[in-house]
């Protein structure tokens, strides 16, 4: 075993001649592990919300999203994308139109996004698992076209799930002129019916604003006829979604877009993704600051084991394997601080996910009752990692000056 790190271990562990250099030592243990445990709790939390808000959209986005780069539209029927439709990873792959249009029922209106879907949708996300209402998932039937709306805008319209009246949707004709002296004239109208059931994805950017329908429907008010605006893509378990994008990128080319659940969704993971970097530097430069708290203990154990220096220095030893005894002395701090953080952290999140410890209120207001939490092992590892950096810039300096001083 390497000597200075020998005599720096039995240092930590035996007694003093001054009782107070334990408990200042101690202090520095608990003031590293309760930054190191906030560390460990902050960023499993943000982890949780991430997965959370990940799980929502699970049900509504597909697992990949191909769009066109120029244009708004393109054609189903290219061979490109006929090509991607029949690759053997795929296992559901559906059309989708979407435009906006403004919905009218018994005089309130609302401006929505139209996403006409074939009629594998169903099929393509988990959409049953976010409907509410006593009806089913239903786009078209031989009598009518169906809307699945917002549980939000369900709201903003009073039509209720399950409304007695059919909704008025309106669209700009593609190829008319406004007419002034009739502008309704300049208009497509159509009317959806309900099948009883509306969606919440807990986002307001579809729950206010979104209404599902046939695709039929949408290429008809619209007036389109074989185009669409995206093809969602669900794989077949067990395929590999990154080699997956790589190929359908390799085969569109520069012409089309590929982007899975996170990167359709970049906006909202981003700012989750910077609140918890912020979160991250801030609480380490409070554990840089319980680390300085070491360089306490260290100064009066130095002082408590001049002795000890001298006969070392009796019995040959240098300057430099002095000092190492030292900083070695106040790594070994940090590091049982680093440790007993990350154990009483991965308690604390056990527990939050066992028996929801801290609860997000007692309104009933919110998604879920407890602040959710999730433990990844590459934060486990980056914590290890600025724990033990943090003591080492904190101690390194410190005693060098301090053994050429106090020694």
């Amino acid at each position: 075993m390497n000597l200075s790190l020998y005599i720096a271990r039995r240092y930590l562990f035996s007694k003093k001649s001054v009782g107070a250099i334990n408990v200042i030592s101690g202090i520095s243990v608990c003031g590293v592990a309760l930054a190191t445990l906030a560390l460990v709790c902050t960023l499993s939390v943000f982890n949780g919300f991430r997965e959370l808000v990940a799980g929502f959209f699970t049900a509504f986005d597909p697992e990949l999203k191909i769009t066109t780069v120029q244009g708004k539209t393109f054609d189903v029927h290219d061979s490109l994308i006929v090509s991607v439709r029949q690759m053997p990873e795929i296992e559901v792959s559906t059309a989708c139109l979407e435009e906006n249009a403004m919905v009218q029922y018994r005089g309130r209106q609302a401006v929505v996004t139209l996403k006409g879907v074939e009629d594998n949708f169903e099929q393509l996300t988990g959409i049953d698992s976010i409907l509410y209402g006593q009806g089913r998932f239903l786009l078209h039937d031989n009598v009518a076209d169906y809307a699945v709306p917002g549980l939000q805008l369900v709201s903003a319209l009073g039509t209720g799930i399950q409304p007695v009246d059919p909704i008025e949707v309106f669209a700009p004709k593609r190829h008319a002129r406004v007419n002034l002296a009739n502008p309704a004239a300049s208009f497509e109208r159509d009317y959806l019916y309900s099948p009883g059931v509306a969606f919440a994805v807990n986002q307001e950017k579809y729950d206010a604003s979104y209404v599902l329908t046939s695709l039929e429907f949408a290429r008809r008010l619209f007036d389109y006829d074989t185009e669409a605006t995206s093809l969602e893509l669900k794989l077949k378990p067990g395929s590999d979604l990154k080699r997956v994008k790589r190929n359908i990128v390799s085969l569109l080319g520069e012409e089309y877009v590929v982007h899975d659940r996170y990167e359709q969704q970049a906006d909202v993971f981003r700012i989750m993704e910077i609140e918890k970097l912020i979160s991250y530097l801030f609480l380490s430069f409070i554990l840089l600051v319980a680390c300085f708290n070491i360089v306490g203990s260290l100064s009066m154990l130095i002082i408590d084991k001049k002795a000890d220096v001298e006969t070392l220095r009796n019995l040959g030893a240098d300057e430099r394997l002095i000092s190492r005894i030292f900083l070695f002395e106040g790594w070994l701090i940090s590091l049982m601080g680093a440790l007993a953080g990350i154990v009483l952290g991965l308690l604390l999140c056990f527990l939050q996910q066992r028996y929801g410890l801290i609860a997000l209120g007692s309104g009933g207001g919110f998604v879920v009752d407890a602040y959710p939490v999730s433990v990844q092992v590459s934060d486990l590892l980056l914590i290890f990692f600025t724990v033990s950096l943090a003591g080492f810039l904190s101690v390194g300096y410190p005693v060098r000056m301090l053994s050429k001083r106090l020694l």
